[in-house]
C-alpha cells in the first residue's frame, strides 16, 4: 500500500499547477493509496489558512474523495464523523476529530479547550 501526502491531495485539489496536478491525479486517481490521519488533518489546515476555502466546502470535496475506491483512510467512520462537525462548528478539525473518537469510539477525552469541553459533554448527556 502507498501513502499520499498532503501535497498530493492538494495539488489534486486545487488543479494550481499543471505539472504536479497532472502527476497527483494520475496517483490519487489510479493507485491504491491510504490517506493517514494526519495528512487529512494537515489537508483541512492548510485548506481553511492558506487557501481561505470554507469549512462545508473542504468537507464536502474531502467526503467525494474519500469515496474513491483505490482511496483508504484508516476509519471513515471517524473522519466523516468529524467532518460533518468541523463544517458546523467553530473548531479545529483535529478537535472535531477528538470529538468523534468521543462520541463513536467512547474515548475519554481530557482537554483544556473548552469548546472542546462543552460538545464533549453534551455529547456525555446522550449516553445517560
Amino acid at each position: 500500500m502507498k501513502i499520499v501526502d498532503a501535497n498530493i491531495v492538494l495539488r489534486y485539489l486545487l488543479n494550481d499547477s499543471d505539472d504536479l496536478s497532472e502527476k497527483a491525479a494520475e496517483i490519487l486517481e489510479n493507485d491504491m493509496v491510504f490517506l493517514p490521519n494526519e495528512v487529512i488533518a494537515e489537508i483541512v489546515y492548510v485548506l481553511e489558512k492558506l487557501y481561505k476555502v470554507e469549512r462545508r466546502k473542504i468537507t464536502s470535496v474531502l467526503l467525494e474523495l474519500f469515496e474513491y475506491c483505490n482511496l483508504e483512510v484508516s476509519d471513515f467512520g471517524m473522519i466523516e464523523e468529524a467532518l460533518k462537525v468541523y463544517a458546523e462548528r467553530k473548531l479545529d478539525f483535529v478537535d472535531t476529530l477528538l470529538y468523534a473518537y468521543h462520541k463513536l469510539g467512547k474515548y475519554q477525552v481530557y482537554t483544556f479547550d473548552k469548546k472542546l469541553n462543552r460538545l464533549l459533554e453534551s455529547t456525555e448527556n446522550l449516553y445517560e
